[in-house]
């Protein structure tokens, strides 16, 4: 299976608007009981979390895992701070890339693969707000042409 497949349960679409993705990285998460059952029920959001590197180990920071409706008094706090679960060398090129070349870290989805719970992240660049406009005009313009090409079959 590729990377990225599987069961999407959320993705991080501003990602993509706001940053170049240059390298994309499959980790796996340290998760407790009611957090998997709650991201298997899809009740997770990637919106303002982003990954940072402390001690040589990677963490995710503000992902959003709603708290599970049967959970008792031992439930989750829904903001906390997660492990994620890479090799050493990945760890030390995510560490090099970040301090050297200015990268960023961004998660760009969840998913489920073989029974476990994968985040795909992002070795990623900022956007300028030119980068952006440039990105609009195009998609703009290939909606444009789908849609006379489209006026133009019928």
């Amino acid at each position: 299976m590729a990377k990225g497949t599987g069961k999407v349960l959320a993705q991080n679409k501003k990602a993509s608007h706001d940053y170049f993705i240059e390298e994309t990285i499959e980790a796996g998460m340290v998760l407790t009981g009611t957090e998997i059952k709650s991201v298997r029920g899809a009740h997770v959001q990637l919106k303002e979390s982003y990954v940072s590197i402390r001690d040589g180990e990677a963490w995710i920071r503000n992902m959003h895992i709603s708290a599970f409706d049967q959970g008792n008094r031992f439930n989750h706090d829904p903001l906390r701070e997660r492990k994620l679960l890479l090799h050493k060398k990945q760890i030390s090129e995510l560490i090099g890339a970040v301090k050297r070349d200015g990268y960023t870290i961004v998660p760009l989805k969840i998913y489920i693969k073989d029974g476990y719970a994968k985040l795909l992240i992002g070795l990623a660049k900022g956007k300028k707000d030119y980068d952006k406009r440039n990105d609009m005009k195009k998609k703009e313009a290939k909606r444009d042409m789908e849609r006379a090409f489209k006026e133009r079959q019928q």
